[in-house]
């Protein structure tokens, strides 16, 4: 049996899973909000209660925001900011009492999707989380490919490429850079366009109910955002050139991003044409930790 756990900033999920993928137990948990150490304890009670439904022990996986050091297991780059510089996989294994594998939730999406998703024909897929940011995993024969520093896919905080004169330099980040794609091809990108553009906050969600209606302004934000959304894929597959792209997150479920993607990347690829499918997620806010669960799946 596979135990997935999906660490979140609000909330903590975990699922059983059977060799087959089919689901022995799953429960979710709002993220304590007292400290790591609270945290710690919760997931030794997410793993207890999940053991206790399926009547089964199992392997353990959890997806985290940010990712382990390979050399030295301390936590970076994580926007749940106490987990940076934290040796959690240590703590996690003795606090369980066995060994226990980590990885960037955007991997754990791509894994999952790999196994048993959108991506099961596939060898290589690129996931993409377009949700509150804009991030990236990267499975190879249905494995993360994490990278020799541990950081391969981490196609947030590099700058929106082929910048306009009107885009440069940048909004500044919560990393302290400017112009990174979390601040634009997501969620909070297209929220942060509406409020510079009009003055006024509104969520994503209306905008792009704005936009199906007609509304002008809502228009120009959601073109930008898919245009900008395009680049970021144009300069993977420049990269990259994966056999699929996975989309996951809130904005993955604007469904005219499928249709419109192909003819705005193509305009950026050192090439004639683009072929590679889109897809939305199959298992949608599920892929996180059913890809936590499939780290194990050797």
């Amino acid at each position: 049996m596979f135990i997935g756990i999906d660490w979140g900033g609000t909330k903590m999920e975990v699922i059983a899973l059977d060799r087959d993928g089919t689901t022995r137990a799953r429960h979710r948990i709002a993220t304590p909000t007292s400290g790591y150490d609270a945290c710690i304890r919760a997931v030794q009670e997410l793993v207890a209660t999940a053991e206790q439904m399926a009547g089964e022990t199992g392997t353990i996986g959890i997806g985290i925001p940010g990712s382990p050091n390979p050399r030295t297991g301390i936590v970076r780059n994580s926007n749940a900011v106490l987990l940076n510089g934290q040796p959690l996989g240590r703590d996690l294994q003795a606090a369980l009492g066995r060994e226990v594998r980590l990885a960037n939730d955007a991997n754990c999406l791509a894994v999952s999707e790999a196994v048993d998703g959108a991506g099961k024909d596939a060898h290589t897929v690129f996931g993409v989380i377009v949700g509150t940011g804009h991030g990236g995993g990267l499975s190879i024969g249905k494995h993360v490919h994490a990278g020799y520093q541990g950081i391969a896919a981490e196609i947030g905080h590099y700058p929106l490429p082929w910048m306009t004169p009107d885009e440069y330099p940048g909004h500044k980040c919560w990393c302290g850079k400017h112009g990174c794609l979390d601040m634009y091809a997501c969620g909070t990108g297209v929220e942060l366009d509406y409020r510079l553009t009009t003055g006024t906050d509104r969520r994503g969600r209306d905008i792009i109910a704005d936009k199906r209606n007609g509304e002008p302004v809502a228009t120009a934000v959601y073109e930008r955002f898919v245009g900008r959304l395009a680049r970021s894929l144009a300069l993977l597959t420049n990269i990259v050139d994966p056999d699929v792209f996975v989309l996951g997150g809130g904005m993955s479920n604007v469904d005219e991003i499928y249709d419109e993607l192909p003819d705005l990347i193509v305009k950026y690829l050192f090439g004639d044409s683009f072929e590679t499918p889109i897809r939305k997620a199959v298992h949608g806010d599920s892929s996180g930790v059913r890809g936590a669960a499939w780290l194990w799946k050797d």
